[in-house]
């Protein structure tokens, strides 16, 4: 018992004593020189790192330059909360970047652990305090936060190449799930503006359209999204081909059959930001250039209309007058021609386009899809929408039965009802667009009433545009400025 006695109270001074030291310790570091205290950390680093079996890295948040976080950082910071921060007891609560979820991190000083093919990796966040100068009392940094994990010297290979890589690509995956998507447009570029203002201005980008939502045939729906799904899991195989990670999609067909829905649906399934790019404001092929080094990644680049936008019908030398082709000699004319082919270099040509589309520079970046709409495909040039350029053509057609079918469950939230058949006949002798179904199935006010009302509503419409074609001879498509005409009474010739 006094030998057992003797240990307690040994172990008890032992214990008392480097309490103390750790004390007296930590009051003289309070008052040591900086110089001192770090060259006497670097000393004590070297000497537990020669025990110690473990090695240790360091992800700092700003690396290089100092204006942008390091990417590493933002990954990790992402990979953490998702995998590891609910092992945490002490976590810290924010808002992610451009988003309106709560992102969940691990408080500092805090430990996790993740697991690796076997090797078990301790995560801890820190964060570097601002130290002040003693001649001039101003602080010498900014504060700074970084993660250090540590693990067993054995699997150092391993960590350092399978683990961060996983770290980095579900980390940026986890980033993308997260953020608040949005909606580009590019800003009207001057001299003087593009010193103040940003190449493009976003918004949030929060529009319903779905894939489920989407009138349109679902044998070719499906047919779309397989061939988006196809397109996403793509990296290994367009660097195998050395092509870039890219896909174009030409929209075509009369206005008012979901063109613009279908780009909105595209998006929501991707999860990717869109670009709208006004090419009216675009003075230049070499401003066309800056804005597509200034997208991301996960993007969707969006050109409506474009044969209204430029002149791309085919006639590439139409600036040229039939006596500047003559050339008589005249200076005149000559400086005439010379003033011509300068004007034509501030704007954007054909050439320029395509090279946007498909040269060089569209492998600036990766996982991009370039999406083209029109109204009339027959005035496009052929070299913008061959198949390399715009890879998939997407007919955008008028509304078929299956289509309605979408659109009256979205807006009145049926699947049957006894007007189908009639319905389906009159699909099958009148050509109407998807925009004009919606607008009579519309519940004005949002009231709830009878589906029939606006089922025999849109029976209504239909007899009416079938009768006025029968009159007319037409062959069954009824555009906008024919439908206003019958609406309005007028009598057509």
């Amino acid at each position: 018992m006094d030998h057992v006695a003797e240990l307690t109270s040994l172990s008890t001074k032992i214990t008392s004593t480097i309490g103390g030291l750790a004390i007296i310790w930590t009051m003289f570091r309070q008052f040591m020189p900086y110089d001192i205290k770090r060259y006497l950390d670097t000393y004590i680093h070297k000497f537990t790192s020669y025990i110690s079996p473990y090695d240790c890295f360091v992800i700092e948040e700003y690396a290089g330059d100092r204006m942008n976080r390091h990417d590493l950082y933002i990954a990790t910071k992402a990979y953490l909360s998702d995998h590891c921060s609910r092992r945490a007891r002490t976590c810290r609560i924010e808002l992610g970047k451009d988003s309106d979820r709560f992102l969940v991190s691990i408080g500092e000083r805090v430990e996790v652990t993740d697991d690796f093919n076997g090797a078990r990796i301790w995560w801890h966040a820190h964060m570097h305090q601002p130290v002040s100068n003693q001649y001039s009392g101003r602080q010498s940094q900014e504060e700074r936060r970084y993660y250090t994990l540590t693990f067993h010297k054995r699997h150092r290979e391993l960590i350092e190449g399978p683990y961060l890589r996983h770290v980095l690509d579900k980390g940026r995956a986890i980033t993308v799930r997260n953020r608040q998507r949005r909606l580009f447009t590019n800003n009207p570029y001057t001299e003087w503006s593009s010193y103040f203002k940003p190449m493009w201005n976003h918004v949030q980008f929060q529009h319903p359209s779905t894939f489920d939502t989407l009138a349109m045939d679902p044998t070719k729906k499906q047919e779309i999204i397989d061939d988006l799904n196809e397109f996403r899991r793509g990296k290994e195989y367009y660097s195998r081909i050395g092509k870039a990670w890219k896909r174009g999609y030409l929209l075509y067909g009369p206005p008012g059959t979901g063109k613009s829905s279908m780009i909105t649906a595209i998006a929501n399934f991707l999860e990717y930001d869109i670009y709208d790019l006004e090419l009216t404001t675009v003075k230049s092929n070499s401003e066309l250039r800056k804005l597509f080094i200034e997208t991301t990644g996960k993007s969707i680049i969006v050109i409506e209309d474009i044969d209204c936008t430029l002149d791309l019908t085919g006639k590439r030398n139409s600036n040229k007058s039939k006596e500047e082709e003559e050339g008589d000699g005249s200076d005149e004319k000559n400086k005439r021609k010379y003033r011509f082919d300068d004007e034509d270099k501030k704007k954007v040509t054909l050439s320029g386009l395509l090279n946007f589309i498909d040269g060089l520079w569209s492998a600036c970046g990766e996982e991009r899809i370039i999406i083209f709409t029109t109204n009339h495909i027959e005035k496009l040039d052929p070299a913008l929408i061959r198949t390399g350029r715009m890879d998939k053509h997407i007919e955008m057609s008028y509304c078929d039965f299956e289509s309605f079918r979408v659109l009256a469950h979205n807006y009145l939230g049926i699947k049957s009802h006894k007007l189908y058949e009639k319905i389906r006949r009159l699909f099958e002798e009148v050509k109407i667009t998807p925009a004009d179904v919606a607008e009579n199935l519309m519940c004005v006010g949002y009231s709830k009433v009878d589906a029939g009302v606006y089922l025999e509503r849109l029976v209504k419409t239909l007899m009416e545009r079938k009768e006025a074609v029968e009159e007319q001879g037409k062959d069954g498509i009824v555009d906008e400025v024919y439908k206003n005409n019958v609406s309005n009474g007028v009598e057509l010739k």
